[in-house]
């Protein structure tokens, strides 16, 4: 099976966790955006070329005759096909429990730099970001990541399972997003989640990811992606 990625090629974004469970898994596939006819392909993703549902937004991930939008989906399907979930029922709901209120926390990254408007520049908006950054930073910063601590702390050290799933994969991104746009926040929690902190290093390590991660083919953060580096955020 060669997997097609379907995301924008000039950010990490949502893409990049899925990108994190097909390198993870050592699973082939084509990063259609980064493609020299991609942008013509993902509008036409878009626009209903692929068959079953029409995907709200990218990412979407073609495998065969099989087409899945949304990001916790995606990593689900391809966690549960490539060893990268748990092997229960129990476990897999609680992977895609974990996976879920990580999406959640990237929506709320999200709205830190485009609190009123998705459409509008963050220049145009960026009285209401630092209002809206300086109440992440307090209040929902903490108790997002004080969940993934408490999850790592009832299950010996990974989010759930037996070993490591698409929710841990998930879980390093988002401390190393959050890290690169909120790097003073970030240093004020950091005795209060050693466990998450230490998964996210563990994860860097693992082989595949360690050669993903060092490669040309892992973009660096940047200020079009969901998490952006400005100083006036980060309080």
């Amino acid at each position: 099976m060669i997997y097609e990625l379907y995301y924008w090629p000039e950010i990490q974004g949502r893409g990049e966790f899925v990108r994190l469970v097909l390198e993870d898994a050592g699973c082939e596939y084509v990063d259609v955006g980064r493609e020299p006819d991609g942008d013509a392909r993902l509008e036409a993703v878009l626009s209903g070329a692929l068959p079953g549902a029409l995907p709200f937004a990218l990412p979407a991930l073609r495998a065969g005759d099989l087409v899945v939008a949304q990001t916790a989906a995606i990593t689900r399907f391809l966690g549960e096909r490539h060893g990268l979930a748990p092997d229960t029922e129990a476990g897999r709901l609680g992977a895609l429990t974990i996976a879920l209120t990580i999406a959640d926390l990237v929506a709320e990254v999200h709205d830190t730099h485009h609190p009123t408007s998705v459409d509008d520049y963050y220049e145009d908006q960026k009285a209401a970001a630092k209002a809206r950054a300086a109440a992440f930073r307090r209040a929902r910063l903490p108790k997002f990541l004080g969940y993934l601590e408490r999850n790592l702390e009832r299950n010996d050290g990974v989010l759930v399972g037996p070993a490591v799933s698409y929710a841990d994969l998930a879980a390093f991104q988002v401390v190393e997003g959050l890290s690169y746009a909120f790097p003073r926040a970030m240093a004020r929690l950091h005795g209060e989640i050693p466990k998450l902190l230490a998964l996210r290093d563990r994860v860097a390590q693992r082989p595949r990811l360690l050669r993903y991660l060092t490669s040309p083919r892992r973009l660096p953060f940047n200020e079009q992606g969901i998490f952006r580096r400005y100083p006036e955020l980060d309080g």
